[in-house]
């Protein structure tokens, strides 16, 4: 099941700044949906936290305490909802912080 991907580049100003249209807060509440979730949230931190700026999922299933596919399952829905990038390197696939994704979500929470 493919999760919906949330364009909240322009959807809307910052909270505090106006009043969310239906349209703006369905989009914003999509992408809180997608870091709702205790492992996904794990895995965003793991990978903006690595040293090289990227992650093998090889090396993301111990840390999470998860079997490799529902490791997997979490990973592609961050990359549906454009919170992390991809790259399939031989049997192996990278991931790397999406930062404008997460800076976009982040200024909308802004105070």
């Amino acid at each position: 099941m493919a999760t919906e991907v949330p364009q909240l580049e322009g959807c809307c100003s910052p909270l505090t700044a106006t009043v969310l249209d239906e349209q703006g807060a369905v989009e914003l509440a999509e992408a809180l949906k997608v870091l709702a979730d205790p492992a996904r949230l794990r895995l965003l931190s793991l990978v903006a936290a690595a040293e090289s700026g990227e992650a093998c999922a090889c090396d993301l299933v111990e840390p999470i305490g998860r079997s490799q596919p529902t490791v997997s399952h979490h990973l592609s829905v961050l990359v549906d909802a454009g919170f992390l990038e991809r790259e399939k390197r031989g049997r192996w696939a990278w991931y790397r912080l999406n930062r404008d994704r997460v800076r976009s979500l982040g200024a909308l929470l802004q105070v």
